[in-house]
C-alpha cells in the first residue's frame, strides 16, 4: 500500500472535519483499506497527521524555494521567505488547521520544530551560507541567522488571518520581504 493514498485519504478528512475530529476509521474507510492495514502504517491519528503536514507543507515549500530567482542569494531567501509563507498562507491544509484547530500548532511555536520548519530552516541556511559568499548577507553565525528569520517568517504565517483581516494582504507581504531584505543586508563600509 502506497503512503499517498492513506495521506490523502487523512488530507481529505482534515479538511471535511478538522484535525481533531479525524479518526483512524475515518481514514481508512476514505482510503479504501481496513484498519488494520492503516494502523501498520501508521498506529496512531497524530503519525498520520504528522506525515501528512510533512508530505504537504515540505512539497509545497520545495515548489515556492525552487522557484526563487535572483541576482544574489540575499534575493533568492527573501522572495523563497515570502513566496513560501504566501503559499502556507493560501494553502486550504494550513488553514483548516488554523482556522479549526489553530491550538495544536502552539507546540511546534513555543516547544520544538516540526520537521516542516526544519526544511525550511534548511532553505533559509543554504540562502544564507550562499550569502556570506557572495557578500549579499550581512556576516553573522548563519544557524542563529536561520532560526530568527525562520521564527519571523513563521509569525507572519500563523498570524495571517483574523490578525491581519484589516491590512491588505500584499502589502503585508511586501512588508515582510522589506524586513527581511533589511535585516540582511551588510552595512556599509
Amino acid at each position: 500500500m502506497d503512503d499517498d493514498v492513506l495521506l490523502d485519504a487523512a488530507r481529505d478528512c482534515v479538511l471535511a472535519r478538522g484535525v481533531r475530529r479525524t479518526t483512524l476509521t475515518d481514514v481508512a474507510r476514505g482510503a479504501g483499506v481496513s484498519r488494520m492495514t492503516l494502523y501498520r502504517r501508521f498506529p496512531d491519528v497524530r503519525s498520520l497527521l504528522g506525515a501528512l503536514m510533512t508530505r504537504e507543507f515540505g512539497a509545497l515549500l520545495a515548489r515556492t524555494n525552487g522557484s526563487a530567482d535572483g541576482s544574489h542569494a540575499r534575493a533568492r531567501l527573501v522572495a523563497g521567505a515570502v513566496a513560501g509563507a504566501r503559499a502556507i498562507v493560501a494553502d486550504p491544509l494550513m488553514r483548516s488547521v488554523l482556522d479549526r484547530d489553530g491550538e495544536l500548532v502552539l507546540p511546534y511555536v513555543v516547544q520544538r520544530l516540526g520537521s516542516t520548519q526544519h526544511i525550511a530552516e534548511q532553505f533559509l541556511l543554504a540562502q544564507l551560507l550562499a550569502g556570506h559568499e557572495d557578500g549579499s548577507v550581512r556576516a553573522g553565525d548563519p544557524a542563529v541567522q536561520a532560526r530568527a528569520l525562520l521564527l519571523v517568517v513563521q509569525s507572519f504565517v500563523l498570524s495571517h488571518g483574523p490578525a491581519t483581516t484589516d491590512i491588505d494582504p500584499a502589502a503585508l507581504f511586501g512588508e515582510l520581504a522589506h524586513l527581511l531584505d533589511a535585516s540582511l543586508r551588510p552595512e556599509p563600509t
